[in-house]
């Protein structure tokens, strides 16, 4: 046997070619190859164990952040093999309705099955990054790592995780995969890269030199975290919350990086959650940016049945005025500069919310909103205010520009070129993040030491 270590090893081993001397050379290889690519933001999955040394090398070849996906498979009675299902943290769970009706699985099956393996997943999860929050898939090109696919159950259960957890662009990777392996996955991921797909293909190890079990030990130190980028935002507060809200309570979750200049509230539309995908990823590259921000529900469970109540601008507004009262309290300063991200319906309860919350907001954003439905109080708006449309959204447009001209505040108004009200086109949700970013940026920066708008 001939090789060099983290070079290319060529043998034979009865009969079969082995391309890797172990994982860690596997995942430079694999790096080396997924580099081609140029995907956009990139975020690296390694699925443990033995997913994980080759993740982190492809990690460092895209310089992109890693995590492990941790996907349990839930099994049917009887057929612990048989997976009727999947789940992954965040609480997100698949399932395998066909599979589930041709075994004759039932509700507390499933339930049952879920509520064993999601002790395992969080036990896996303390263990590997020791109370360290996951990485948030929404928005990201989530590139999904293992050391091989044999049959594959595992890898499609966390592509789908992956695409329930809020990934805008899923690639499988893998060093070597079974002639015609992509076929297979038809569906479940955006792009397959395996560097070999050999016929005779009988399991993983067979094309490793050095294929000794990874460790949970081993996890954990690939998954420690590096010295801190002095120049990264730390963050003081990121937790789940309950916002009281006059006579109910609201979930949320707040994001205050320290020194943040203020918070942004988001006003989701409707049929809309603070799940909301694209609100999530304009979160966090607010985040990013230093700002804080602020995602919750503006409705209870029960309301949010009643679709009266999903159009009911005033309700949601007034909702606002409360959520921003609790945040001033929660923070410890009554006029803490706040701006208001809405996006559809919860661009018009926005605008509500500017113009009874006091002090007022430092600026309002609009995302494929609807401020007409915000009548008229659009006249007694006094805050910055920037409306995004997209380029093809034309009904929008004319309502934007209509509502532009009602606004008794300096309005902006911006089109997004190609994109549609949802902004699911390549690249216009990320416009819409950026323009954001560097506008609210500007209107902390001008607001007075009293959170107001600037000359308010």
């Amino acid at each position: 046997m001939q090789g060099r270590p983290g070079g290319y090893v060529h043998l034979y081993l009865k009969g079969v070619h082995v391309r890797f001397a172990d994982r860690h050379d596997a995942g430079r290889q694999l790096g080396a190859r997924l580099q081609e690519e140029h995907l956009e933001r990139p975020l690296v999955l390694g699925l443990p164990r033995g997913g994980v040394p080759v993740a982190a090398e492809v990690a460092r070849a895209l310089d992109a952040p890693l995590d492990v996906l941790i996907v349990r498979k839930l099994g049917a009675p009887h057929q612990p093999e048989l997976a009727i299902g999947a789940i992954g943290e965040g609480g997100v769970r698949v399932v395998e309705p066909r599979t589930i009706e041709a075994v004759g699985a039932s509700t507390a099956d499933l339930e049952s099955a879920e509520a064993t393996e999601r002790v395992e997943l969080e036990r896996r999860a303390e263990r590997y990054r020791h109370g360290r929050p996951r990485v948030s898939l929404t928005g990201r090109t989530v590139v999904i790592v293992d050391d091989g696919i044999a049959t594959g159950s595992t890898a499609r259960a966390a592509c789908r995780v992956a695409r329930s957890a809020g990934a805008s662009r899923i690639v499988l990777a893998t060093p070597v995969a079974p002639a015609g392996w992509a076929e297979r996955f038809a569906g479940e991921a955006d792009r397959f890269v395996a560097l070999d797909e050999p016929e005779g293909f009988h399991a993983v190890g067979q094309f490793y030199v050095d294929f000794e079990q990874t460790t949970d030990d081993e996890v954990v130190e690939l998954l420690a975290p590096t010295a801190p980028d002095p120049d990264a935002a730390s963050t003081l507060v990121d937790e789940e919350v309950r916002i009281a809200a006059g006579s109910v309570v609201l979930e949320g979750h707040l994001t205050v990086p320290t020194e943040a200049p203020g918070v942004v509230v988001f006003a989701h539309g409707s049929g809309s959650s603070r799940h909301s995908p694209r609100n999530r990823f304009v979160a966090e590259q607010l985040v990013d940016a230093g700002l804080g921000t602020l995602l919750f529900d503006l409705l209870t469970d029960a309301e949010a049945d009643d679709r009266r109540n999903v159009f009911d601008v005033v309700l949601l507004g007034r909702r606002l005025v409360d959520t921003t009262e609790w945040l001033r309290a929660r923070v410890g300063h009554p006029e803490l500069p706040v701006a208001y991200f809405g996006a559809s319906t919860g661009a018009a309860a926005a605008l509500c919310a500017a113009v009874e919350v006091t002090p007022p907001p430092v600026a309002v954003v609009a995302r494929g909103g609807r401020p007409d439905l915000a009548g008229d109080r659009l006249s007694h708006v006094t805050a910055p205010t920037l409306l995004i449309v997209g380029g093809d959204d034309h009904a929008v447009i004319d309502l934007n520009r209509a509502a532009a001209d009602e606004l008794g505040a300096p309005v902006t108004f911006e089109l997004i070129p190609g994109a549609t009200h949802l902004f699911e086109e390549p690249g216009t949700l990320e416009a819409v993040a950026q323009l954001a970013c560097r506008w609210l940026a500007d209107q902390f920066a001008a607001a007075d030491p009293h959170g107001g708008p600037a000359g308010a």
